[in-house]
């Protein structure tokens, strides 16, 4: 163990002497501690007692200033220096001098160890003894660049024989395996979108309005620090997301320009008409876009912490977009002409073909199929309405009747698996080892297994640790970080696996064999295993609350067996513990008589087994206790305590049984209040390719709390973990949503000058949440919180289509052309910008949608609900919008004759 240590504490003044790591601490590892043990049978032969031996170290190991002496030479300090700093230095320590000169020293009736503090942790790794460093990243500093800096050392170092030095739980490499995966997505979309629009608008044009994607990333990436983002995760993923939307606005202007070339308009005159015809559709389109991502920023709880991010990147970007659309973009079609038509044969003319096969087939489709249809819609526009609501409703009742399973945050994918144990109060260290042990062989064997089965190895490391459990720390999960509980009743099996990419099966599959493999622990208090990245607590977690700790104590039993009988349901607990047993000391008539407090008493058999600090110093970078108790061998037994003597002011020593007796009891591990009550909170963990916590929580609710309720009136309850962060963020989401829709309704009531309108366009969006959540279904996916932010930022994305295509109405009756012609012709006009707007958007997000690596599996449900959502909503736009165009008409007529009069053009 002092050679570890010794090698840890090396390495860590290597590790922080490179130019890029600053903190490094070692972990898992016991503290040094110098005992100074005394006998009791030195203190009898002594006549000692144990302030004799904490004073003379305090008195014999001291390094204080004594001023300054100020002579003709100059000044001299005046210090003494006596401080011991080894264990050696305090055996020097004299004690006692006596009159004929002998002088009676601390290594004379003590043994002095100079080693660690009397604590049960211990750590192995891959079956051998370990120490761990962790190597944080502190302020500003590049996780990935420190990573490469620590792995660098760790392949050179030079090591005594015998001794190895192993990375673990490198996060770095998880952000930069994430990093890659985002990267190559972004890469893919990018080029899909630039695909999408080739086949519809000319090269030239199509790559000008490509280019318009980097630019804007570039701006937002350039107020990321401003904003407090760095390139993470949810960041690239944001960009990812927005790869599709951002170049609505570009698409609507360029094909707006394009079209004013083909009426013979020169390059100038087609860039400014162009445009200034849609600049008030577009910037407030965009605006509205910008608007529903806004309200992401305020999501309550650890949830929305996580993912204001992809606000703040999207928002910029889309900002950003404005200025390259209605500026930049133009500059570049400034010289676009019209196509010659002209064939002089090679790739470029060829694809120009295919482009105009394909816009001859688009045509056909417009004026063939859709033109028909779009007035059949407008004709029969009452039954296109009620079909529309009767999807809606269907989709809903699918939602509600639970054909369309819904979880608060899908298990995220992770290259670990950990399983923490925590066994009775006053468990003996090597109890619980036994059990880890227990643990740590069944995952071994497992992997054996899965090894043959996948025709590699799967498992990277183990590590094992006693006394304490480090995941809780080095995790910080959801809270943040927290210290690592210590005790010598806690254990936890820490399993490293390798990439998701390079096995069949995912950490939850592992962790749910090795719990099977394992069974239960019959004398453990908790057993449970933790196998995703990021959880927002217990799936569930029901506090109940009484003054009655009995009746509390019942009533968590009953629950917690209900909770077991549930499909499903896994790793059940609660968290009430009861303490170590307790001798509770009290003085007896003989020793209040012979003059002993209860003070005195208490003192000394704290010193004898816990130990007085006789002092703290510092050895280099470590902070070490200097102890005086007992040795190790006298304080291990009830025999022990019975056997001290007690030392009274007189002089005399008494045995402890003379002057005080040991009442046995078990005393509070921790206790738990909440509005002045007891609580105790049993929680559990949901299988979720059997049930789901929602299912579980309502069957709870309709079922067995209020049982037990009935049975035990003095207990209440509250839904904590999960169920709490889920109310939280749902209920913001919900304020969000509505004012993401509130304020989508004033920007769209500024360009049309009409209170109505804005509410016929934004019939768009709730069938837009008919697309997100038809698009969970078609690709085996369940309902996720991501769906749901996922559908609040869709309600500004759906509108835009919409915006334009009314804008286009307005403009054509204005100009004095009749209701249906205008609509029809909008209709024909805008059906190719509109389609190439959705499919855009859609490609952008087709790669992360059907992205197979397991680290990208929690993201998929957001990007589902914008991709299928903005399909959806085109078919709306170009179908159910006309007909609600229409529908206002016929309404405004009738109110019209209801007053008596003819109505003010509804447009003014």
């Amino acid at each position: 163990e002092m050679s570890l240590k010794r090698l840890a504490e090396r390495v860590r003044d290597e590790l922080t002497s490179l130019p890029d790591i600053t903190l490094v601490e070692i972990t898992s590892s016991r503290p040094y501690e110098i005992s100074i043990e005394v006998p009791e049978e030195n203190l009898r032969r002594y006549n000692l007692r144990f302030d004799e031996v904490v004073n003379a170290i305090r008195n014999g190991s001291l390094d204080l200033p004594g001023g300054t002496l100020k002579t003709r030479g100059g000044e001299i300090l005046i210090r003494t220096n006596g401080q011991a700093y080894t264990g050696r230095d305090f055996e020097n320590i004299v004690l006692r001098t006596e009159p004929d000169g002998t002088r009676l020293f601390i290594g004379d009736v003590a043994t002095v160890i100079d080693g660690f503090k009397d604590t049960d942790q211990r750590s192995r790794f891959d079956g051998f003894p370990a120490v761990v460093l962790s190597v944080f990243r502190v302020g500003d500093q590049d996780a990935l660049k420190l990573g490469k800096e620590v792995k660098g050392y760790v392949k050179s170092a030079s090591l005594p024989e015998g001794l190895s030095i192993i990375t673990w739980h490198d996060t770095s490499l998880h952000l930069q395996q994430r990093v890659d995966l985002l990267l190559r997505n972004g890469a893919q979309g990018l080029v899909l979108v630039f695909l999408v629009l080739a086949l519809f608008l000319r090269l030239r044009l199509a790559f000008w309005v490509t280019a318009g994607i980097p630019l804007s990333f570039l701006g937002a990436i350039w107020l990321m620090p401003t904003l407090g983002v760095s390139i993470n995760m949810v960041s690239l993923f944001a960009f990812i997301l927005v790869l599709g939307i951002v170049v609505d606005d570009a698409i609507v202007v360029g094909e707006n320009i394009h079209a004013h070339v083909r009426k013979g308009e020169s390059p100038r005159e087609a860039a400014v008409n162009g445009v200034q015809e849609v600049a008030v559709p577009v910037i407030f389109a965009v605006l509205t876009t910008v608007a529903a991502f806004f309200p992401l920023l305020n999501i309550p709880g650890n949830t929305g912490k996580i993912f204001r991010v992809i606000p703040l990147v999207v928002i910029p970007t889309l900002l950003f977009s404005i200025t390259e659309s209605q500026f930049i973009l133009p500059t570049h079609l400034f010289h676009l002409k019209p196509d010659d038509g002209d064939d002089r044969g090679g790739i470029r003319d060829t694809w120009k073909r295919f482009q105009k096969a394909i816009d001859h087939r688009l045509y056909w489709f417009i004026h063939q199929i859709y033109g028909p249809s779009l007035d059949f819609a407008m004709r029969q526009r009452y039954l296109t309405i009620s079909v529309a609501i009767a999807t809606l409703l269907i989709t809903v009742g699918m939602v509600k009747g639970g054909h369309m399973k819904f979880v608060f945050m899908p298990p995220v994918e992770s290259d670990r698996v950990v399983a923490l144990l925590t066994m009775p109060q006053g468990t003996s260290a090597e109890t619980t080892e036994n059990t880890v042990k227990r643990i740590e062989s069944g995952v071994i064997d497992l992997a054996k297994e899965l090894a043959q089965k996948e025709g590699r190895p799967i498992v990277k490391h183990v590590r094992a640790s006693v006394g304490e459990q480090p995941f809780i720390a080095q995790s910080g999960g959801p809270m943040g970080n927290r210290a690592s509980p210590v005790g010598g009743n806690l254990g936890e099996v820490w399993v490293e696996l390798v990439g998701s990419e390079y096995r069949s099966f995912t950490s939850t599959d592992l962790a749910r064999q090795w719990r099977d493999r394992v069974g239960e622990i019959p004398d453990a208090v908790e057993l449970r295993y933790n196998s995703s990245l990021f959880n927002a607590g217990a799936a569930i977690q029901v506090q109940l609350a009484s003054a009655d700790l009995d009746e509390l104590q019942v009533a968590a039993r009953e629950l917690k067996r209900s909770l077991a009988e549930f499909p499903g349901t896994i790793d059940i607990r609660d968290d009430y513990r009861s303490g170590k047993i307790e001798m509770k000391l009290e003085l007896t008539p003989e020793g209040e008589s012979a003059g002993l407090t209860l003070a005195d008493l208490a003192r000394q058999v704290q010193q004898g087994f816990y130990g007085e600090e006789a002092q703290r110093i510092q050895r280099g970078r470590d902070d070490l206790k200097v102890m005086v108790r007992y040795p190790k061998s006298e304080r291990s037994s009830l025999g022990d305590l019975e056997h001290m003597r007690i030392r009274l002011p007189s002089g005399t020593q008494l045995p402890f049984s003379v002057v005080a007796r040991a009442k046995m009891g078990r005393g509070f591990s921790t206790i738990h209040r909440a509005d002045r009550k007891r609580v105790i909170s049993v929680s559990g963990g949901v299988d979720q390719a059997i049930t789901t916590a929602n299912e579980v929580q309502g069957m709870l609710v309709q079922e067995t709390l209020p049982k037990i309720l009935a049975d035990h009136p003095t207990v209440s309850y509250t839904f904590e973990g999960e169920q709490r962060e889920k109310a939280e963020s749902m209920q913001g989401l919900k304020s969000g949503f509505v004012l993401a829709i509130f304020l989508i309704y004033v920007l769209m009531a500024i360009p049309f000058k009409s209170y109505l309108q804005p509410l016929m366009v934004m019939s768009a969006i709730p069938f837009g949440i008919v697309g997100a959540i038809w698009g969970h279904a078609i690709l085996g996916y369940k309902l996720s919180i991501l769906s749901l932010i996922g559908i609040v930022a869709l309600s500004g994305v759906v509108v835009n289509d919409s915006l334009v295509f009314v804008d286009f109405v307005n403009r054509k009756r204005r100009d004095g052309m009749p209701l249906h012609k205008a609509v029809h012709e909008a209709g024909l006009q805008r059906f190719r910008p509109i389609l190439l707007t959705s499919l855009t958007t859609f490609a952008g997000l087709t790669p992360i949608m059907l992205e197979k690596s397991l680290q990208a599996q929690f993201l998929i449900p957001m990007a589902i609900s914008l991709a299928f959502g903005v399909m959806f909503s085109t078919f709306i736009t170009l179908v159910l919008v006309p007909a609600n165009y229409v529908v206002l008409e016929d309404i405004l007529h009738l109110w019209s004759w209801m007053r008596g009069r003819t109505h003010r053009d509804f447009l003014e």
